[in-house]
């Protein structure tokens, strides 16, 4: 995320200046370092430790000597840059302990300083090793403060690559305005600085989040316009072939396969890709023989999709391993050989999950839940859980992302000066409120009904208020995994260890007395190491979080009902419309119907005292229906205070855009009508 510096000296009377980082439009350091860099052995080191004709352990034993040689100067400024500079060329290397070290200390030199070009270079550093190691809360915090340093200062550059960092990472976590916002912020910078391969970076970036939400026209749009840019950058040739397999990736997504295959076919007439990059080379042939699948064109697709797949594992590119083998198990259910299909999906699904790749794993499982019809439930119920938890994760980096854009020291000023505004409002309107107070005291019984009345409105606003929030039980019902497991986390280190330490110290007490004494001090400790077992399992109970997902329908809704039938002991009666193309209807509309069923079956459990039990799926006018009947004892349907059960099968057929109904009449049971438009 952090591009190199690479610095030029003076030397037997030949002039070197200061120069930009390793790539030519990558952000320069200050003519402050340009006129008084001098002919030293800091300067020396450095160029060695990046001299890859060395190996690497004399690289990292010069850059050692670098570091003492930075050390051996007087403390200023220009110091504390090269400590930076020095740290991050640690990183480079690998060499994250020293990294760390240096860092550090390039920090805490750069504050007592007040160098806020040195501190948010140390930041970004940190910035740096966090997106390397996946840390991407910590980086998000490290960006944020390096921007707020070179905000601060007017360091335009720098400025804008650690916004285009945060974009990314934002974009990774599903925060598509929040990425756009920095990305815009960015550009803007790099038009200023003519920085044009930043540019080509931004819009191909703005291009894979319209992508990710599947805007096609915009995202061919922002990827015309990263060429456009790319077209003003020397050796551009590996970042064209990357943004032209992108444009080739969404016409593929559009549907659009004429010109996907288009795109494809001009990379490959590169006759040197496979010698200059062999990784897109495989990228490339993969996905043109993908796309001639979907065209229904097996002309050679085994022989390409194979030939991607040998390279991918010869470089141990593990995610592209994972889509070829997808890609396979398309075709091979495409030729009809299902075993091979479900044997290349099931490698799929294994790399995926090993590699902790979400996007694949849950492409992986859609497609053995389609291949897998005897294991087709148990695909889908992985899937839903994946996905469920997927977005709890996402919804709560999320929320810290937000927490760290107001955790800096500008907030906290801010803070400081409406706190002092809040006074100063408070203290007019104690005043305020002393002068009127006698007025409000000797108000006729007129304007004491008129409150009250006010008083009464409030409280029904309140009262919609607090129906609207139902509609979030949703949300809420995610949170409860992560409470559970505080619980048990609480539970495990908290009293468990607290019992634990008693029972030991108990242990070794020196009971004195007659022979009964001492077996009950036995008994007792026994007693408390039973106890330390059951809340040993208790917690172990709390953080068993399993997971469910989509596949054979009409097979959960049968298991459902089986299992509620047997619980409440009532009969059932369960009716498919065979117009009904499950495969069709999106995993969301099957999720929000599962759901509803489930509440309006505990409903049935607690409340009806039903015998009978029908449900019926058919199709109508472009809408699919779902109706719940029961036989048991009726309700009020129109009584304004409705059960939080009805109240949320409500609300999550309104997310669905569609009508929800519910008729009970005396000795006629109750009857539920679910509309929801496809």
């Amino acid at each position: 995320m952090k591009p190199n510096y690479i610095y030029q000296w003076l030397a037997a009377g030949v002039l070197f200046g200061l120069m930009a980082h390793a790539n030519e439009n990558e952000p320069i350091r200050t003519q402050y370092e340009l006129l008084f860099s001098k002919i030293d052995s800091v300067n020396y080191w450095t160029k060695a430790s990046k001299n890859t004709t060395y190996t690497l352990e004399q690289r990292k034993q010069f850059l050692l000597k670098c570091y003492h040689s930075i050390k051996a100067n007087r403390t200023d400024t220009l110091r504390t840059r090269k400590l930076t500079s020095n740290a991050y060329q640690h990183l480079k290397l690998g060499d994250t302990l020293l990294f760390k070290a240096h860092n550090a200390e390039a920090l805490k030199l750069a504050t007592t300083l007040k160098d806020s070009f040195a501190i948010g270079d140390a930041h970004w550093n940190y910035a740096t090793y966090y997106v390397n190691n996946e840390a991407y809360d910590n980086a998000y915090y490290h960006f944020n403060m390096a921007q707020d340093y070179f905000e601060k200062i007017g360091q335009l550059s720098e400025l804008a690559y650690v916004q285009y960092g945060m974009a990314f990472i934002k974009g990774r976590f599903k925060d598509y305005t929040g990425s756009e916002v920095l990305t815009f912020k960015a550009i803007e910078i790099f038009k200023k600085t003519e920085n044009y391969k930043s540019l080509f970076s931004c819009y191909n970036h703005l291009g894979n989040l319209q992508n990710d939400i599947s805007k096609f026209d915009k995202a061919l749009f922002y990827f015309e316009k990263a060429i456009e840019n790319l077209k003003k950058v020397k050796n551009n040739n590996n970042l064209r072939q990357a943004v032209l397999n992108n444009i080739g990736n969404t016409y593929l997504k559009k549907g659009d396969y004429i010109n996907a295959l288009q795109n494809f076919n001009a990379l490959l007439k590169n006759k040197h890709l496979k010698a200059s990059n062999i990784e897109n080379y495989a990228r490339t042939i993969d996905n043109k023989a993908y796309c001639q699948l979907l065209m229904k064109d097996t002309t050679n697709v085994a022989n390409a999709l194979q030939e991607a797949l040998d390279i991918r594992m010869n470089q141990d590119r593990k995610s592209g391993v994972v889509i070829s083998k997808i890609h396979f198990a398309h075709y091979y259910a495409y030729a009809q050989d299902t075993l091979k299909a479900i044997a290349y999906a099931k490698e799929a699904n294994a790399l995926a999950k090993d590699i902790r790749n979400g996007r694949d794993y849950l492409e992986t499982l859609s497609v053995l839940a389609h291949l897998d019809k005897r294991n087709s439930a148990i695909y889908l119920k992985k899937h839903i859980d994946f996905s469920d938890s997927l977005i709890v994760i996402e919804r709560n980096i999320q929320n810290k992302f937000t927490r760290i854009a107001y955790e800096t020291d500008e907030y906290i000023e801010e803070t400081q000066r409406l706190l002092q505004q809040k006074i100063w409002i408070i203290t007019i309107s104690s005043i305020l409120f002393l002068v009127f107070g006698f007025s409000i005291y000797i108000t006729d019984e007129k304007s004491k009904k008129r409150a009250l009345l006010f008083e009464n409105e409030q409280q029904k606003a309140n009262e919609q208020v607090y129906l609207i929030s139902l509609k979030q039980q949703e949300k809420i019902e995610n949170e409860r995994i992560l409470e559970r497991n505080r619980i048990a986390e609480d539970l495990h280190d908290g009293v468990l260890g607290r019992l634990f330490g008693t029972r030991l110290g108990l242990g070794f007490l020196n009971i004195e007395g007659n022979e009964k004494t001492k077996n009950d001090h036995v008994s007792f400790l026994n007693e408390l190491q039973t106890i330390e077992k059951e809340i040993r399992d208790v917690c172990h109970k709390l953080s068993d979080n399993t997971t469910s997902s989509q596949i054979n329908f009409s097979s959960i809704i049968h298991n459902l009902m089986e299992s509620k039938s047997k619980l409440g002991d009532f009969t059932f009666k369960l009716d498919f419309d065979p117009a009904i193309d499950w495969q069709h209807i999106n995993q969301i509309t099957k999720v929000n119907l599962f759901r509803i069923l489930q509440e309006a079956l505990l409903n049935i459990l607690k409340h009806a005292s039903a015998t009978k039990v029908t449900l019926n799926f058919w199709f109508h006018n472009k809408k699919l229906l779902m109706e719940i009947k029961d036989d048991g004892v009726s309700f009020d349907a129109k009584q304004k205070r409705k059960g939080i059960g009805i109240k949320n099968m409500k609300s999550r057929t309104e997310k669905l855009n569609g009508k929800f109904s519910i008729v009970s009449k005396h000795n006629k049971g109750t009857q539920i009508i679910i509309k929801i438009p496809i």
